[in-house]
């Protein structure tokens, strides 16, 4: 068990890649504290995770709300060894279709909460701990409409490696996941039928070599490495898991003949 006697926190553990990350590190050994804004999802979680999992109702949107929840979970499991800052939003913003509230409701779930989710948990943080930032393809793709999410998560990929400088005197390791089209319900307004979804999956999938959509344990996965000790030397990178649709795009399922 690459994680036993370890503290985890995650951030937006209530659905998707969270959720994913919450089980795959209780199945290595964590304590895992999950947070989340939604009552219904958190509290579902809690129960499907069973006996390792803290569960804590707060909006990271809210700093001082996240300090409180923090201190309370610290004080009830200990120091973390591990924080995935993983909380996120999709939503397009198309120019001139979009409003000041939707753009600045990204920024700040996505951006501005990732900051001050670090900052919460610093007092609480043991000394070489690891910190996990969850990134996006976005950063990097260029999507049309997209640009305050793919602003966030550029954002992010600079903060991974300003943090990784910042923490490193006391050890804390600063890393990042970079998912590309991964399987969660943040597809969900885009595709509301099995049919639609089956399309999306094969239109996104067909962008990448691999040809298919990541499944959210695949992120957990690599999560784990970079939460483990055998990532012990490992700071300021990204591991990127999107079916080499950035690394090898001209290979892209959509451009062969079968």
């Amino acid at each position: 068990m690459r994680l036993r006697n370890k503290v985890a926190l995650i951030t937006g553990g209530n659905s998707g890649i969270g959720l994913a990350t919450a089980r795959v590190f209780i199945d290595e050994g964590a304590r895992v504290v999950i947070t989340g804004r939604n009552p219904e999802t958190l509290a579902a979680a809690e129960k499907a995770l069973g006996a390792g999992v803290l569960a804590l109702k707060v909006d990271v949107t809210d700093a001082a709300a996240t300090e409180k929840a923090f201190a309370e979970a610290a004080g009830k499991v200990g120091k973390f060894d591990i924080v995935f800052a993983n909380a996120g939003i999709g939503g397009a913003t198309p120019l001139g279709e979009t409003s000041p509230e939707q753009f600045n409701q990204i920024i700040s779930t996505n951006l501005t909460a990732v900051f001050f989710t670090v900052q919460a948990a610093l007092p609480h943080l043991h000394d070489s701990a690891s910190v996990i930032l969850n990134g996006s393809v976005h950063a990097v793709l260029g999507a049309p409409g997209w640009t305050a999410y793919a602003a966030t998560k550029a954002a992010v990929r600079a903060m991974t490696r300003n943090m990784a400088s910042e923490l490193a005197p006391r050890g804390i390791r600063v890393n990042q996941v970079t998912p590309g089209g991964t399987k969660t319900p943040i597809w969900s307004p885009m595709a509301q039928t099995e049919d639609a979804m089956s399309a999306l999956e094969a239109r996104i999938g067909g962008m990448s070599p691999l040809g298919r959509m990541s499944e959210a344990d695949e992120i957990a996965k690599a999560a784990l490495y970079l939460a483990s000790d055998d990532s012990a030397n490992v700071t300021g990178i990204e591991i990127t898991v999107d079916g080499g649709m950035t690394s090898a795009p001209s290979g892209a399922k959509i451009f062969r003949a079968a």
